[in-house]
Order: C-alpha cells, then structure tokens, then sequence
C-alpha cells in the first residue's frame, strides 16, 4: 500500500490518501470483530495480520473494482473451521464497513494459519 499525499497539494508523501483509509477501515473493522468473536470462542489467537489491497479503476474517478482481504493468523491448535466461521461472521454479520463496501464491489477473502 503506497502512503502518501500529492507534493503539488502541499503534501509531504506522509500520510495516507482517501482510498487507502477506505482500506484501512475495512481491515480495523473485521479485525475487531474477527478477535471478538475468537475471544468468546475461547480460541487461543497470538496474533493477526490483515492485508488489504484493491484494484482501481482505470476511469475517473479511481474507485476500487475489486478488494482484496487476507487473514494471516497465528495460535495454538487453532481450528480452521473455527477461524473460517469467525470470518464468515464479521464478513457476512458484523463488519459495517464491509456491509458498505460488499454492495458496490467483490471482496474476496483469504485465510492462512501459521
């Protein structure tokens, strides 16, 4: 994910554009819920990572076509039925950004225990 502002707005290539935050927001979003709901399974997660990307268009304005969210996760003895059923429900139930988001473009997802 590129980080940055434009240099001719006065920008310093810092921080993130709008389209990033989107992203953003979509994986602080399912990552709560994913860990709520692991949480309450008593499942025994050390660790999550979530990846976003999008693919924009090639029109004005660049909106994204297509999303992208992987769930790297790490634990003890974790299930994979149970971790698939964790994401099924922020992704299908629980997720506001997602519930956004879904209606306007494919999100497709991906899971992987270490």
């Amino acid at each position: 994910m590129r980080i940055g502002t434009k240099q001719e707005f006065g920008g310093d290539d810092d921080g993130a554009s709008s389209m990033e935050m989107v992203l953003m927001a979509l994986a602080g979003c399912t990552a709560s819920d994913v860990i709520t709901i692991m949480q309450k399974k008593q499942l025994d997660i050390t660790s999550l990572e979530i990846n976003v990307h999008g693919e924009l268009v090639d029109d004005y304005p660049p909106i994204y076509e297509k999303l992208f969210v992987e769930y790297v996760f790490g634990g003890n003895d974790l299930d994979l039925k149970a971790v698939e059923r964790s994401v099924q429900l922020s992704t299908e139930k629980y997720c506001s950004v997602q519930a956004m988001l879904q209606n306007k473009v494919p999100i497709e997802h991906k899971i992987a225990i270490l």
